[in-house]
């Protein structure tokens, strides 16, 4: 990590001496590990899905819900080691899978974690759940050893992103991420009900963003038709008062049920969606460090 470019901002910093963009170290840091039960079915599962959140984040977008480790940095540092035994222990608890959340920027030291985990007996599906803005490359780097790609394609509108995320050009390398992220798995493969290979794109719906989301699922059709799982989400939560006031309410059932008809007109089939009641403060985790000490 000399010269970091594991995501399109390329700081080309040496992060042992120096903090880029994503403010992130040059060792592991982690919010909280645990049983996490509201992602999607086919990815929670019984028990939960063994989710691990990543403070930090290349992206930080100005409305994000978990601000408190994205933006305010909120975490624990963990060795190597460390990471890979709370994959185990996620596993010893029933864990569906492991569920990496916001994991571009400590790719290299995940890469070693996971390779250890798996010498020591984790043999349940690894999830990638990121904000699509990586480099090919990181991506390229993880072949082998991810499962199931959840990226978030966030915007259509590269102008919409760097008005609310500071994102050059984010659309262009999200959707080239998510290209490679698919050679790699592949179409969905389900077993009991449960994903073991295989990618789902989320789109976060957005207040008086309608146009943009229907873009969005329409390159989505038109690219994957449905050998992916698309999952469109109304949760979107005001957290504080921003300067963009379109941001400051939740999105309105008329625009929610008028994308999902959209998608449906186009022929997408394989799709998750969303009650209005999911735009909660209640479903946002408590970062608490919870399963990281030993």
């Amino acid at each position: 990590m000399t010269n970091c470019n594991l995501c399109p901002r390329n700081c080309n910093i040496n992060r042992k001496y120096k903090k880029g963009y994503c403010q992130a170290p040059n060792y592991l840091v982690v919010a909280k590990a645990y049983l996490h039960k509201w992602e999607e079915p086919i990815i929670t599962g019984k028990k939960g899905s063994g989710t691990i959140f990543f403070s930090f984040c290349n992206l930080k977008c100005i409305f994000c819900q978990n601000y408190k480790i994205s933006t305010n940095n909120y975490g624990k540092r963990i060795t190597i080691k460390r990471f890979s035994d709370i994959c185990i222990e996620l596993q010893n608890k029933g864990a569906t899978n492991i569920n990496l959340v916001t994991p571009t920027h400590f790719v290299p030291w995940i890469i070693k974690g996971l390779k250890l985990a798996k010498k020591k007996g984790l043999i349940i599906p690894i999830v990638y759940n990121s904000s699509a803005y990586e480099n090919i490359d990181t991506i390229k780097s993880l072949k082998g050893l991810i499962d199931v790609y959840i990226p978030d394609l966030k915007y259509y509108d590269n102008n919409i992103a760097l008005k609310y995320s500071n994102a050059p050009n984010y659309y262009n390398n999200a959707i080239l991420a998510i290209k490679e992220m698919y050679k790699q798995v592949g179409k969905p493969i389900i077993k009991n009900g449960i994903i073991t290979k295989g990618l789902i794109i989320r789109h976060l719906m957005l207040p008086t963003h309608l146009d943009d989301s229907k873009k969005i699922v329409d390159y989505i059709y038109k690219e994957y038709k449905n050998n992916v799982y698309i999952s469109i989400m109304s949760q979107y939560t005001p957290i504080k008062e921003l300067k963009y006031k379109e941001l400051n309410k939740k999105i309105s059932n008329k625009e929610y049920y008028e994308l999902i008809d959209y998608a449906y007109k186009i022929g997408v089939k394989k799709a998750f969606t969303q009650e209005s009641e999911s735009s909660n403060k209640l479903y946002i985790p408590d970062f608490n460090g919870e399963g990281i000490k030993k």
